[in-house]
This record gives structure tokens, C-alpha cells and sequence, in this order.
């Protein structure tokens, strides 16, 4: 059964994985596979990259994809590696088959970033760590250790799957009478001083890059690639997060994640239950409470992702034990497993439409011919649309109408003929997009849209790319017309 979800994965996560153009971050990917520095605060990835495909294929679309495609497909096995000694060998092939079709997760993966990686290694280390714990197994404690360091080196936002269980721990053995019980075994002192040793040097790397990450958006804010819309309230914010986070691991894999966490704690083992309650609750907390202070992306809830997904194995596992009245007994759990897969297909399906990626190239394609010496473009991803297109460099669209307008009066003066927006379209509510207001008002009363670029989907993202063509000719100066025909 695993050598087939195995092959599966292995299939979705290659498909189509060099069709699609660049997408926002994956530009620094390019950027930091070609030059990789060891002071980078996630450079595992990069070097990877750059050592290991870049030493025998160049670093294009396909290049940069290959590593987190291998590394998707290789966390299927790995999770039902794992987690079949905690959780048992059926429940462990549930959580694998859902992880095998798993939208988000063929996302990562064909994704030229880190994250596919980071999923792999939270995928074993907190697991492995837990069993060399539980049962004296040394060896899975050295994978546990291993692994951990790699997740740090992939992103530090692995580290946060300590914060729970360590909150946990000391809770528990801290009481005065279990620490004076604890202290008489030498391997709990050898191990209490290991942890420290390790969180020093954590705290020593990760402190610095937690102050640089806050301080980085205070100087600069509105950073980044992408339009952004007003700033939503607290608790808004949160929930906004967390909703987003949730409908991309799908509904039914959240709640029954749950679910199946909560039994285990109630009818099998408490202590794993509130092991695993505690890897999920804590990353989750932290992150949405450091949302109040500066943007984060959902991204940094994905080493969570792989408890969800084995609380989602045990609460199927769960239901074909029942003795359920209607034959055959397997009908209804049965039922619910293809529930849970139909419930992330549209995603699936739509990502074999546009990649889950905006159409940059595309509209490079289409803009080349049009653009008049002098003329401007701004751009929603500027780096991205950048690296295709052929001409003046391109700018980043704010929500502000303020530098269109500054830019129009430049491209008058210089003898430009046009100011050029590429915008995404109207979407869905957790998609910043032109929506009334300032900017939408300026566009729409200045501009004509000139191409709609983008292949639908059959989920609720719709990724489109609108092109505006500005006239420089002032409103009521004759060549204002013929500018826009």
C-alpha cells in the first residue's frame, strides 16, 4: 500500500512541474540558489539547490522545482514511517493517503521554495524525537536530533514545534516533588542539560533573525511582492489567518485531525494525545499572536500541517472499528474517507490548470510588442513580471493612486506614451485585489483594461491578470483618444 500511495505522490507532484511561470518569492529562491550564503537564516534549501541541481541542470522553472517535488513525494512514506509506531499501521496509511492527495501539499511541493522541505523534516523530527524518548530508542532520538537541525536550517519557524511540548514538560515535571524524582536519574539531568545547550544556541541564532524579521517591516512598510489591501483589526487579522490556513488543509482533514487527537487522548494514550495537541496549539498561538505586531504568511503554520494529517488518520482508523448497522459495515466509513478526499479535488484538479500562479509570463508575452519607448509599467509581483519581460523595469503597484499620478506627470515630461498596470482581478474576500476605492477609482477613471490574462480554475482562486493602458495625453488633449483605441 505505501509503495503505491508512494508511486501516486510521486506522479501528482511531477506533473506539469516545469509549466508555470515563477510566482512571487520563488524569484529570491532564483536569486539566493545562484549566490547561497551560509549567514542566510534558511540556507539548506538554497545550497541544495545550488550544489545539487544547479551543478547538472540550469536553475529555471523545472530546476528549481525538482528538490521540493523529490522532497513531497518522500514525506508520504516518511510520515507513515513514523507515525505507524504511534498510531498504528491503518491509521498511519490514512494519514499517508490523505497527505498524498493533499492540495496544499502538491502545492508545496511543486513550489520553488523551502517549504515542501520543512513539512518533510516536521514530518519525522517531533515524531522520532517522541519515540527515542518514550522507549529508550537511540536511534530514533539521533533522526529526532537530525532532523530538527535540518528543519531549523530549512526555515526557522520549525523551531516553534518545541514550544509546545517544552511548555508541556515543564508543567509536568517541574512540581516539586516530580523534579526531585526527576533529578535522581542521570539520564533526565544528561538530557535536561542537552536541552538547554540546544536552546541556547537556538535562542543565540533565531532571537537576532526574529528582531531583523520585525524590524525589516517597520522600516520598510508594505514590503514584499504583492498588492496589499487596508489593514484588517485585531481578532479579524487572526481569524482570517487561521481560516485561511485551515480551508487550505481542507475542512474535513482539520476537524477530523481534531477529532481524531482528542480520541486518542480520551480512549488511547493520553499522554501522545497531549503530545500531539501540543506540537498543533502552540505554532498556531505564537504565530497568530505575532500577526498583531507584523505580517506573517500562512506558510509559517505548515509545521503543524503533519499532526492534522495524523489526527485525520486516526479518527478514520476510528470509524471502520465501529460496528455500524448498515452492511456492508465498511459502507459508511468508506463514505466519509471519500469525503474527505473530495473535499481538497477542485484545489487538486485546478492546480494542473495555472499552477496556482498568476500568468506572468503571459502577459510579458502579450506586453513586449505594445510597449512604446518611455513608457512605464507597474505591476502587482514586479520582480516576478521583471523577469520576463523586455523593456523598462518594472515598478510595484501600492494601494495609493499617489505614484501612478507622480509617474504620469514623469511620462509627459519625458515623451512616454503610456503607463501601463498589471493588476490581479476580483477574486475572493482572502484575495487583496482591485476592490472600490482610491486606487480602483484612479485606474478605472484614467485607464482602459486592454487584456484579461489567465486560466480559470474550479475552485473559489481565480487567478487573472488585468493589463490597464494609461494614456500620457492629458485628459481633453486629442490624442487622448486615439492613445486608447
Amino acid at each position: 500500500m505505501i509503495v503505491g500511495l508512494t508511486a501516486l505522490a510521486l506522479a501528482l507532484r511531477f506533473w506539469r512541474l516545469g509549466d508555470w511561470n515563477f510566482e512571487a518569492t520563488e524569484i529570491f529562491t532564483l536569486r539566493d540558489s545562484l549566490n547561497p550564503r551560509w549567514g542566510n537564516p534558511r540556507p539548506l534549501g538554497y545550497l541544495f539547490n545550488h550544489y545539487l541541481v544547479g551543478t547538472v541542470r540550469p536553475l529555471d522553472e523545472l530546476g528549481l522545482r525538482l528538490l521540493p517535488a523529490l522532497f513531497g513525494a518522500l514525506t508520504v512514506p516518511a510520515l507513515y514511517l513514523v507515525s505507524r509506531r504511534l498510531i498504528g499501521t491503518r491509521a498511519a496509511l490514512f494519514g499517508a493517503l490523505l497527505l498524498s492527495v493533499s492540495g496544499q501539499h502538491v502545492f508545496y511541493s511543486q513550489f520553488a521554495r523551502y517549504w515542501s522541505l520543512v513539512f518533510l523534516f516536521s514530518a519525522i523530527s517531533p515524531f522520532a524525537l517522541y519515540l527515542g524518548v518514550r522507549n529508550g530508542d537511540r536511534r530514533a532520538l539521533i533522526v529526532g536530533l537530525v532532523t530538527a537541525l535540518l528543519a531549523v536550517l530549512a526555515h526557522p519557524v520549525s523551531i516553534l514545534l518545541v514550544g509546545g511540548p517544552a511548555i508541556w514538560m515543564a508543567l509536568t515535571y517541574l512540581r516539586p516533588r516530580r523534579l526531585r524524582e526527576a533529578l535522581r536519574d542521570k539520564r533526565f539531568v544528561w538530557g535536561a542539560a542537552l536541552a538547554v545547550v540546544v536552546g541556547a544556541v537556538v535562542a543565540t541564532r533565531m532571537l537576532p533573525f526574529f528582531q531583523d524579521w520585525i524590524s525589516m517591516h517597520d522600516k520598510n512598510p508594505g514590503m514584499g511582492q504583492f498588492l496589499l489591501g487596508p489593514k484588517k483589526g485585531h481578532g479579524v487579522k487572526q481569524l482570517v489567518l487561521l481560516a485561511a490556513y485551515f480551508e487550505s488543509l481542507t475542512w474535513p482533514v482539520v476537524l477530523g485531525g481534531a477529532v481524531g487527537v482528542y480520541l486518542l487522548w480520551r480512549q488511547r494514550d493520553r499522554t501522545l494525545g497531549l503530545f500531539l495537541g501540543s506540537l498543533a496549539v502552540f505554532p498556531l498561538v505564537f504565530i497568530a499572536l505575532v500577526s498583531v505586531r507584523t505580517p506573517v504568511s500562512t506558510f509559517y503554520l505548515l509545521p503543524t500541517a503533519p499532526v492534522f494529517f495524523l489526527g485525520a488518520g486516526v479518527f478514520l482508523d476510528r470509524l471502520f472499528q465501529i460496528e455500524w448497522t448498515p452492511r456492508p459495515r465498511w459502507l459508511v466509513p468508506s463514505t466519509i474517507l471519500v469525503l474527505f478526499i473530495i473535499a481538497g479535488a477542485p484545489t487538486l484538479a485546478s492546480q494542473y490548470r495555472n499552477g496556482r500562479r498568476f500568468d506572468f509570463r503571459g502577459v510579458a508575452r502579450w506586453l513586449e510588442p505594445r510597449l512604446s519607448r518611455g513608457d512605464i509599467v507597474y505591476s502587482d509581483q514586479p520582480m516576478v513580471l521583471d523577469h520576463y519581460l523586455e523593456g523598462p523595469q518594472v515598478q510595484k503597484i501600492r494601494r495609493e493612486p499617489a505614484p501612478l499620478q507622480e509617474a504620469m506627470t514623469e511620462l509627459r515630461q519625458s515623451g512616454g506614451k503610456a503607463l501601463w498596470i498589471v493588476a490581479p482581478a476580483p477574486a475572493h474576500a482572502l484575495r487583496t485585489n482591485l476592490k472600490a476605492g482610491g486606487l480602483a477609482d484612479w485606474i478605472y477613471g484614467t485607464c482602459q483594461m486592454r487584456n484579461t490574462v489567465g486560466t480559470g480554475r474550479l475552485d473559489f482562486r481565480q487567478q487573472y491578470l488585468q493589463v490597464y493602458r494609461c494614456p500620457a495625453a492629458a485628459p481633453g488633449d486629442s490624442g487622448a483618444a486615439s492613445a486608447g483605441r
